[in-house]
Formats: structure tokens, sequence, C-alpha cells
């Protein structure tokens, strides 16, 4: 259901426009969902789950009313699961796979993860229990999902951990990059403090690379764990991005989650350039903050578009209208402030390197729309100034790694997450580098053990 637009509208109006959108199961539909069940043996489920979460056995301590256990289950395999059960993609993958899609519906199993997660934070439950420390100091550089699962698992293998993180919170992406109305922060802090209670040392602001030197790190540290995802939306490259009125998506959507809840945007005409996950982000964010209209332009189709399935269902839910093949030639502004977007139609050619079409623009199909703010969503620029200072082997800014180790060109220095992420493959899950972090502080540990044996 679109959001009511009003002609006033107070900031507590808005902050209720950010509340989560998806309630939680009761007690009752919990336990009348996780009874329908088939607790499947070799299930498809387990297989689905790029954590490999035994979906079977947590379902079945919900059954029985252990949800410390079930909760326990989740958070072994997946150290964001809290998270992960708000904003996986489960029709594509658990879900999905589910044997129950050939006759009836299947599990519920996100909101089976949610109602345990959710009891667990309820009810202030420690989960972990750090290891017996063996003396090795590991830097995890960057808080987000594949640095906090890194760390998490180091911890509990009995490593010497210390994260650092530019932001003022750890948590990353599920902190700051994820609309509070599909995961609020609460989840996330959660999900850090299960991390810090391993005596993790978490360092907020700073910058690696600026407030401490790669070469600090690897003089200090026994292994280096590059986890900084990427950075800030790139530039159009068209004229009038200098204009009152433009904004960067992740900066966006980061500024709601920071409660800094802006006002001017009720009543607005909003476009917003892009078609993936971030992009979808920012058009419902715009829609909650009162935009009058609110449009996605994307130079291809619906085909191409990166954003999941269960996204753009909900953006058009929300009344985001899509323009397919539409790119823009430049911002048109007056006194500073953006009055509209020359378009340009476009058209789908030979297929790219990723194996989509090129668009190609179609000419004299100029035409103008109307709008006052701009929102730019066509990905991120890569962290290639603290890559070069740790002098690793990069194809762009994508860390080049053994895809069995994660090692870098650096034997010392491993990486994860969407520092690893290639182009043209869609966009990473929070899910894939959950497990990326734990497969990085497995290939860590499985080595040091090596070495003393």
């Amino acid at each position: 259901m679109a959001i009511e637009k009003k002609q006033r509208i107070s900031l507590t109006d808005l902050e209720q426009n950010f509340q989560e959108v998806e309630p939680g199961l009761t007690n009752r539909e919990a336990l009348e969902e996780a009874n329908r069940c088939l607790y499947c043996y070799d299930a498809p489920c387990i297989k689905a789950c790029p954590t490999g979460i035994d979906i079977p056995t947590f379902i079945k301590k919900i059954a029985s009313g252990n949800l410390l256990g079930s909760a326990k289950t989740i958070m072994t395999s997946n150290p964001v699961g809290a998270s992960c059960a708000r904003v996986c993609p489960t029709e594509e993958l658990c879900e999905g796979a589910c044997v129950l899609n050939h006759s009836t519906k299947p599990i519920m199993i996100g909101n089976l993860q949610r109602y345990a997660t959710d009891w667990a934070i309820q009810n202030q439950q420690p989960l972990f229990n750090p290891g017996t420390s063996n003396g090795q100091k590991i830097a995890v550089i960057g808080g987000g999902p594949a640095g906090i699962s890194a760390a998490r698992e180091l911890a509990r293998l009995g490593y010497d951990v210390t994260i650092f993180e530019a932001a003022s919170k750890a948590g990353g992406l599920n902190t700051y990059g994820i609309v509070s109305f599909r995961l609020p922060q609460r989840i996330s802090y959660w999900e850090v403090e299960q991390v810090e209670k391993l005596n993790v040392n978490i360092r907020t602001n700073i910058v690696v690379g600026k407030d401490i030197t790669a070469q600090e790190l690897l003089d200090q540290f026994d292994r280096i764990v590059l986890a900084v995802g990427m950075s800030h939306v790139p530039n159009l490259g068209i004229e009038g991005e200098e204009l009152d009125g433009v904004h960067d998506a992740i900066e966006f959507v980061k500024s709601t989650k920071d409660g800094q809840i802006a006002q001017d945007f009720l009543g607005k005409r909003v476009v917003v350039i892009g078609a993936g996950n971030t992009a979808i982000d920012g058009a419902t964010c715009s829609i909650r903050l009162g935009a009058e209209n609110v449009k996605i332009l994307y130079r291809r189709t619906a085909e191409e578009m990166t954003a999941y399935d269960f996204e753009y269902e909900f953006a058009k839910m929300d009344g985001v209208e899509f323009r397919w093949l539409t790119a823009p030639n430049r911002i048109i502004g007056e006194n500073g402030k953006v009055t509209g977007i020359e378009c340009v139609k476009m058209a789908l050619g030979e297929p790219e390197m990723d194996g989509r079409r090129r668009p190609i623009a179609v000419e004299g199909s100029e035409y103008v729309i109307p709008v006052d703010a701009v929102i730019k969503a066509i990905g991120q620029t890569r962290h290639l100034d603290l890559i070069q200072q740790f002098s690793l082997e990069h194809d762009g800014g994508v860390v080049k790694v053994d895809q069995e180790t994660k090692q870098t060109s650096n034997p010392k220095v491993y990486a994860c997450g969407d520092v690893i992420f290639g182009k043209g493959k869609g966009e990473a899950m929070v899910v894939t580098a959950a497990q990326q972090g734990k497969e990085v502080a497995h290939t860590i540990h499985k080595q040091f053990s090596a070495v003393e044996a």
C-alpha cells in the first residue's frame, strides 16, 4: 500500500513512516508454521543457504519451545543471522528450495529465523564465549557483515581481534545502508554486541590508510582481513551534478538511519537514477519522506535490473514509477537548485562482457522531466588508495584473491565481502559476505594450526 500523502506532516509522522514494515510472527503463528516443516533429511533448504544454516534443526527447536537453542543454531552458522532474517532474498534461496513448493507453499523460513533471533535480542541472550587465547593478533578492516563475521569466528577460535571501522558505529551496510523500515539499526547493533562480548576490540572512527597506515597494521598484527566493502556513489559525469538537490543514495539512506529525517521532501518530485537495491531504498525512503512523485530511471529494462524481485514489488506497492530504457543527459537548475532532468531514450544493442546488452542512446529522443531532487544510485566506487597501500593485485578496485583461501597477493592479507565482488555481477548479498568472513577465519586458523603442528 502506498504511503499516504499529507499537506502537513510532523516529524513524528515521518519517524513513524520509517518504522519496520513487516510485523514479526506471533507465538501462535510461529508454532503453527514450525509444525508445518517436514524436517527433511539432507534438506535442500540447507544447501540453498550460503551460510549453511541447519534450517530443519532451528525450526524443530522452535516447535519444541527451545528458542535459545534455535537462535544459537542460526547464529552459529550466520553471525548476522538476525539481519539476514529480514533482508535475505529467501524466495530465491532457502524458501525457493523448500520441498513444499511442489504441494502447498514453502515454510516461512525467514520469518521463523526472525522469530528466534528476535527472542534472543529481547531476552538479551549472549550466545557464544571467546576461545582460549592463542596469542595471535588479527586486524579486521571494516565492521560490516563480512568483517563482523570474520571477527566473530576468529574470536571463538582464540584469536586477539581488533576491528578498524571508519564510521562511528560498526555494522556497515546493516547499520547504515539498508532502510530502517526493512532493517532497524537495533538489530545490527545487537549483532555487533555479540561480537564485542567475545572480547573483540572495535575501534570506530578510524580510517585505515589515513589515521593508521597499512604498513603499521602489517607490522603490528599477524594477519590482516580486508573487509572494507565499497565507497561512495560515483559521479554521473553529466552537467548539473553540483546543483542543490542532487544526492548520493548511500549518504541519503544513511541520513535517515542516523535520525536526520529530512522534511524538505514533502510534496517534491524525485528521480532516482539506477535500478539496484540501493536505488529502491532511495526511492522508498523518498516516498516515506512525503515526496509527491518518485520515479526510477534505468537505462536498461526490468530484466537487467539488479534489485531483488521482492524489492521491486515493494517499490511498486509504495507507488514508485519505473522508466525503463531511460538515461539522464543533464540536470537542469535555476538559482542553484534542481528543477528538471533531461533524459534520452535508450535501445539495447549487443551483449557486453557481463552478458547484458549494451544500452545505446536513441538520437533525437531527448525530453525533460520536471523534478525537485535527483538521487544517484549507480553503484559504488572502490577503496583504491587503501588497496594500493597494501600493494594488492586488483582489477579496477576488485581485489584478486585465491578463491579457496581468500588470500590476496600479499599472503599476510585476506579479503572478503564486496571488496572482492566483481563488476557486472549484480549486487552482493549480506549472507554471502557473512559466509566469506567465516571462510577467511577458518582458513587463517587452519594455516596457523598447520604451522604449529
